[in-house]
């Protein structure tokens, strides 16, 4: 009977073994596919990780960035993981290490704040990842390359919007206020570099007074405040507002509203947003600029797509310009696409582009609007 136990354990033993040496041999195939790609040819393949920040500081990165990179890296055969960090810089963090882990060849990121994502950035380069900075430079990440649009031009869009608008209202002389972007966004500095370098001969003759200059943080209620605060500060003295972007825009435009004064205090914007387009169709916002995302995504898109495929050379071609990271003092290679500034004589253009949907913007009080402006 002992022996009979015996031999059954033996016999045990034995299947167990084979169950485990075949399982390992699994295991090491499927390893071997993982770092060859599917079609066996290593280097070949690879993941595409994205992270966006928020879905409130401004509607495109849900609404243009998300779709307009998900098409980019689908049409190319890539795999992309595109997640959103929700304005959290701890989910940014945790999201940032789970691409890390699973491998992604690429890591694309919009940063919430340079600190969090220079943190994401080092990781990346440690685990051999090659990293795109994605609309936002991360000062001090050293990401290998940058693709954003030209930001000191949209700013120069936005200042030379606001002067082309104050000529139309007969305003040789005006008080002006600045309401920035978020003060740790490096973008906010290359805009506000671009509108008062373009505002610089107004303020130098005296033709200008900048009465105020403060961050909105891109939120439409902070904007809305620091509002209130330098117009009860200039005794309601305000003829013109750069607003850096169409989100912060729509809650100093309720503000005027509010005074009576909507339609009558040129105001800036950017992003050709939904209810940016609407305002500029109403004459409450003399202008916003247009960052066409599909621009934005083709170069993105290609940059990693070059990488993946091991092509440096050609991913080098599409970086030929240079963004200077003032925190490290090192030049980032960078791709840059060309901004435009629309007001109500091209305010069709987005919709034509199939940035917006003339759906989306020509609805309700808007619709007469859009026939007056031939939007269909």
């Amino acid at each position: 009977m002992l022996k009979t136990r015996r031999s059954r354990v033996a016999l045990l033993a034995a299947a167990s073994t084979l169950v485990l040496f075949g399982a390992a041999a699994c295991g090491s195939s499927s390893d071997d596919n993982k770092k060859t790609g599917s079609n066996g040819n290593s280097g070949a393949t690879g993941k595409v990780g994205v992270i966006l920040p928020d879905a409130t500081t401004s509607p495109r990165w849900e609404g243009n960035d998300r779709p307009s990179l998900t098409k980019a890296f689908s049409d190319a055969g890539i795999k992309s993981d595109i997640q959103n960090a929700g304005g959290d810089t701890a989910k940014f963090g945790t999201i940032c290490d789970s691409m890390i882990n699973e491998g992604v060849k690429v890591l694309m990121i919009v940063n919430l704040d340079s600190d969090s994502g220079a943190a994401c950035l080092k990781k990346a380069t440690t685990a051999g990842i090659t990293s795109i900075d994605y609309d936002r430079l991360t000062l001090g990440g050293g990401a290998s390359y940058y693709v954003s649009f030209d930001n000191v031009e949209v700013g120069k869009l936005m200042g030379e919007g606001l002067t082309k608008c104050l000529d139309a209202a007969g305003k040789t002389k005006a008080n002006i206020i600045q309401i920035n972007g978020a003060e740790t966004d490096n973008n906010a500095a290359l805009f506000k570099q671009g509108y008062v370098e373009a505002l610089k001969p107004k303020v130098d003759s005296g033709d200008y007074t900048l009465v105020g200059d403060v961050s909105g943080e891109w939120k439409d209620t902070v904007a809305a405040n620091a509002f209130d605060g330098l117009y009860t500060k200039a005794h309601g003295k305000i003829d013109g507002i750069i607003s850096a972007n169409d989100t912060m825009a729509g809650g100093i435009i309720a503000r005027l509203k509010a005074n009576g004064l909507a339609g009558k205090v040129p105001v800036t914007g950017q992003d050709a947003s939904i209810e940016g387009l609407q305002r500029v169709l109403a004459g409450t916002q003399c202008m916003t600029v247009y960052k066409n995302t599909n621009l934005e995504a083709d170069l993105a898109s290609k940059l990693a797509i070059d990488v993946i495929k091991g092509d440096k050379s050609a991913a080098d071609a599409l970086a030929t310009k240079t963004v200077p990271d003032t925190t490290s003092g090192k030049d980032v290679k960078s791709a840059l696409a060309t901004p435009e500034a629309i007001t109500k004589d091209n305010v069709k253009k987005p919709i034509d582009d199939g940035f917006q949907k003339a759906s989306d913007v020509c609805t309700g009080e808007f619709a007469k609007l859009c026939t007056a402006a031939g939007i269909s």
